[in-house]
């Protein structure tokens, strides 16, 4: 693998510093003298046409002088300057630059037409650049600090990447009291060009960088932004801190789901289905990172807490249940054997308080008798420095019990003096260890977190589920009808045959005119009936008495009718009123009224809400969130996570509503944000759920206009599964083959698949003497980002299992219209025409995407590769340094 487009940025071998001066204070006397002091590695610099030396070092009027090529120009002139200087490196070969000057969009009109010429010479000459108006960035382990910070920062496998350049300068303080080292430290800026998700991709692969944290104000491509993230938490810890909360929900919004949900709330959904984990503290942000970067992973919520002292036992319970972390449930086998080995006076339960004159054999004993409890998923073992204690003697054994446990250990040693050595020892054994049990069980939570945010990772649903299929040519001419008459809100009626094309089950409506009309209807339906207002303008209809219900005779219908319209009339004088619609009531006895619904979310697109329904869901505001495509997982955890799903099962006498039911809905809503991306906001409320299915009694849609992109899922944030891409070829003897988007449980397949190639098919694949995949190479072949890359696997069912025959896969390159290709077949398939149709529907992939051209390297000593490209209508020629490479490319 080449190296990444950012390598000079973070790897350079020459810098350049525009604006280093021996003037006190000055941003360019500050970040030439960082870059002297740490130590930098490669040349360095200083470009000042004024003056002949800088801090003692040569100064050079320009880059030619320099005589060097130069791989990253860092600019601290002012902002009038800095258009002339980028067109200075551009002509000199110059690949990447930060740019520290302030002066640009951030101060208005002037400001964003110098950036935008800026952005135009970079493009022109292929510089990256980061910023403007940045810190700078940290490459400690290079000497590289090309920032403004006072001092740099140790070296370490933590990367922070954030868009506040004061928070970098804080965080860089506290790591130094906290012997805190960073693989690197990017400082945004406006992120004119290198944006939040280039940055990741380089960190994602980065070797030197163990975990990362991103401090974030504003996402501006979400697509781009999401891809990344996801890619890197595939692969490492990502930390996120978010600010900038904004209120819940929008005024502007013509629905209860835009009311009840704020930006923040989709900002959350999207982090969960990026597999991160968010903080809300500067405090917490370390703590995680100690936390996920230490030996363990959490695989569940249940907690048991160890205490030498009462008090502190009940203060981590405390801030466990504020968490929603569960006090594991001791089983009785753990009881009894707890008993035997303490006092009678323990506590009994969970916390398991080992009393004040606990020794270490005591600890060693509870913390083994409890770890071994299946319904114990972590522990927390805490100390108080008492007369009897033995602070270090128990660290030493519940550090050697931890070495050899898979679950979670933390440690709370309370106090400072006494308990330092007992410390000192768990940050060698890396064991998490914290000053305050609510720290500590707030770490455990974040390891929860992070475990459960993996698995919503790990989900790939496609944008059609396994249901029925939809009629969504159906649903679309539904929506271009209303657009033509120029409107938005779509009326009852429309809402509900929406909802039918897709299959979710509405109560019949009808339109009446007249208070004749409605009775017909309503004696044809069967009583009682319910009776709405039937208006474009009148978004909540209860708001103006529009909705009445439970209506048993002739007289109660027609007198309704006549109510129904005055009320309306008057709370809203000048509004819209086509007659009143009449449904049958519901029977569903047991039914409990919930709401599903969508919103627009002008950054992360749309995103899908479940929670109680009725009429008060403003008041009662309990919802979940989530960011489509759902599949049955995700249906699950976004009804686990709000508090009506208690209700759902055997409630006060009611049987338990039909789960399958209720989850299809959600498939089902997930199937039409995916294909109709003119949705902009969806109320179903209430949909009424019972121990027989679910009905939608009332539904509000609005649309809006949409240009149509050759991206069909390019209104997303994630990109679904593409089904549409699954193909079926049968071989002239009759084996069916199946040739389709890898997946992320396709991991064991795929290893099978290389670890039974033979040595010169893995050389000739990965260019290098292999045996098998290793897990980070496992990850990032089947748990890819079909925005970004594709694979397709060439499957067979052998004696009821899948069998991996054949891959190939392409990578978009950093241009978005250039890709790389790879491919190999198995060793005994060869011959068959596997490789002539897995690269057919490769290239077919990748026009279909807009790429312009695919390119690849081969091996000049593989004649079948060579081969096949030449009769796929490759261009061919030699590499001018390595002639044992091939370099192949292909117009698409």
């Amino acid at each position: 693998m080449g190296k990444h487009f950012l390598s000079p940025l973070f790897a350079p071998q020459a810098v350049a510093v525009f604006g280093a001066t021996d003037r006190e204070n000055a941003v360019g006397q500050i970040v030439f003298k960082n870059m002297l002091e740490s130590g930098y590695r490669g040349q360095l610099f200083a470009i000042n046409p004024k003056h002949q030396k800088v801090q003692g070092q040569p100064a050079f009027a320009t880059l030619k002088e320099t005589g060097q090529h130069i791989d990253l120009a860092v600019i601290t002139t002012p902002a009038k300057t800095v258009p002339a200087i980028m067109e200075e490196c551009g002509e000199q070969g110059v690949k990447t630059a930060v740019i520290i000057s302030a002066g640009f969009r951030e101060t208005g009109k002037i400001g964003a037409k110098l950036e935008k010429q800026v952005c135009q010479i970079a493009e022109r000459y292929g510089i990256r650049f980061m910023g403007p108006n940045c810190l700078g960035i940290m490459r400690p382990s290079i000497g590289l600090n090309a920032t403004f910070n006072k001092g740099s920062a140790r070296s370490g496998s933590l990367a922070l990447v954030s868009q506040s350049g004061a928070l970098c300068t804080a965080v860089i303080d506290w790591a130094q009291m906290n012997d805190v080292g960073f693989s690197s430290v990017v400082s945004m800026g406006i992120s004119a060009d290198i944006d939040f998700g280039e940055v990741l991709d380089f960190l994602a692969s980065d070797p030197q960088t163990g975990s990362i944290i991103l401090y974030i104000e504003g996402i501006q491509q979400a697509r781009t932004f999401m891809s990344a993230l996801r890619a890197a938490a595939r692969m490492k810890p990502v930390i996120v801190m978010k600010v900038g909360r904004e209120e819940a929900g929008s005024k502007a919004a013509q629905s209860h789901t835009g009311a009840l949900v704020g930006r923040d709330d989709a900002f959350d959904a999207a982090l969960q289905r990026a597999g991160v984990v968010r903080v809300e503290t500067f405090g917490q942000v370390f703590a995680t990172a100690k936390t996920l970067v230490s030996r363990y992973h959490a695989y569940g919520r249940r907690l048991a807490i160890i205490t030498n002292g009462g008090g502190p036992g009940v203060m981590a319970a405390d801030r466990a249940s504020e968490l929603k972390i569960q006090l594991a449930t001791l089983s009785p086998k753990t009881m009894e054997e707890l008993n035997k080995v303490l006092p009678p006076t323990w506590s009994h339960g969970n916390p398991v308080d080992v009393i004040g004159d606990a020794d270490p054999e005591r600890y060693k004993l509870a913390l083994s008798i409890v770890l071994k409890d299946e319904n114990v998923d972590g522990a927390l073992v805490m100390l108080t420095p008492q007369a009897m204690t033995e602070p270090t003697a128990v660290a030493k054994v519940v550090v050697e019990i931890a070495e050899k446990c898979i679950k979670p250990v933390l440690t709370c040693w309370m106090g400072k003096k006494e308990v330092q050595e007992g410390r000192n020892l768990f940050n060698q054994a890396r064991i998490p260890d914290f000053r305050t049990p609510e720290a500590a069980v707030e770490a455990f939570s974040y390891l929860a977190k992070h475990h459960h945010n993996q698995k919503l990772l790990m989900q790939t649903p496609g944008s059609l589920g396994t249901l029925e299929e939809p009629d969504v040519e159906g649903a679309q001419i539904i929506i271009e009808s209303v657009l033509t008459e120029r409107r938005k809100v779509l009326s009852e009626m429309e809402s509900k045959a929406l909802l039918g094309a897709f299959q979710i089950p509405t109560i019949a409506t009808a339109i009446a005119k007249t208070p004749n009309e409605a009775l017909v209807l309503a004696e044809a339906m069967g009583l009682p009936v319910a009776m709405k207002i039937n208006s474009p303008d009148i978004t909540h209809k209860s708001d103006v008495g529009g909705v009445r219900l439970n209506l048993n005779n002739a007289q109660a219908v027609r007198t309704v009718f006549k109510e129904i319209l005055a009320d309306a009339a008057r709370h809203r004088p000048g509004a819209r009123l086509d007659g009143v619609t009449v449904e049958k009531m519901s029977a569903k006895r047991h039914g409990r009224e919930l709401m599903v619904g969508v919103i627009r979310d002008p950054i992360f697109g749309p995103i899908i809400t479940f929670g109680a329904g009725g009429t008060k869901v403003e008041i009662i505001a309990d919802r979940a969130v989530a960011l489509p495509p759902l599949n049955l997982y995700l249906a699950k955890s976004l009804i686990q996570n709000t508090r009506i799903n208690k209700m759902l099962g055997e409630f006060r006498g009611m049987p338990p509503v039909n789960m399958d039911a209720l989850e299809n809905v959600l498939l089902r809503v997930s199937e039409m944000v995916c294909e109709l991306p003119w949705l902009h906001e969806m109320d179903i409320n209430p949909l009424i759920a019972d121990e027989n299915g679910v009905v939608a009694v009332d539904a509000r849609v609005v649309v809006d206009y949409y240009t149509p992109s050759p991206d069909r899922y390019a209104h997303m944030a994630i990109y679904p599964y593409p089904n549409h891409l699954v193909t079926h070829w049968q071989l002239a003897d009759g084996t069916d083959i199946t040739v389709r988007p890898i997946r992320p449980e396709d991991a064991e397949i795929e290893k099978e698949f290389v670890r039974n190639l033979s040595d010169e098919a893995k050389y000739f694949r990965f260019m290098q003497s292999l045996q098998e995949l290793t897990p980070e190479m496992l990850i990032r072949f089947t748990q890819i980002d079909y925005d970004r890359e594709m694979a397709f696997i060439a499957v067979t069912n052998t004696d009821g299992r899948e069998v991996e025959l054949g891959v190939c896969r392409y990578t978009i390159n950093p241009d978005g219209l250039t890709c790389e290709f790879a491919i190999v077949i198995s060793d005994e398939w060869q011959g068959r025409g596997f490789a002539h149709k897995l690269m057919g529907t490769l290239m077919d992939a990748a026009r279909a995407r807009g790429l312009k051209y695919m390119q690849g390297e081969v091996l000049s000593n593989n004649p079948g590769m060579l081969k096949l490209v030449e009769k796929l209508g490759f261009e061919s020629h030699a590499d001018s340094e390595d002639r044992t490479i091939t370099h192949v490319t292909k117009s698409l």
